[in-house]
């Protein structure tokens, strides 16, 4: 029998990596935006496979999604408390500088 690839399990997956990637470079805004879409996603699909497990194939991404999602909001939160503080604290330009000082090194 011919099993149908589970909804949003792909695009749950392409959101938890994009998220993860994103929260790194971003200040963590947009990561933490395509990992709640990228968790949506996923649980759609998870819900869908459980209603009715013999029509679908392709849980194994719904639930590597759901969890690159929540590493990706995690990431996210940290990355954006962290520009939060460096920013009231008056740090920032002090991190400029010493980027600058890094980046002319190399």
């Amino acid at each position: 029998m011919y099993k149908e690839k589970l909804p949003y399990s792909q695009s749950a997956l392409i959101l938890g990596i994009s998220s993860i990637v994103t929260a790194c470079c971003c200040w963590g805004v947009i990561g933490i935006i395509l990992g709640i879409i990228g968790l949506n996603n996923a649980n759609k699909a998870i819900r869908m496979h459980e209603q009715d497990p013999n029509s679908f194939d392709g849980v194994n991404n719904a639930q590597t999604g759901r969890t690159t999602a929540i590493i990706g909001i995690v990431i996210g939160v940290i990355s954006m408390i962290w520009h939060i503080y460096i920013l009231s604290t008056g740090d920032y330009q002090v991190f400029i500088e010493e980027f600058s000082n890094m980046s002319e090194e190399y």
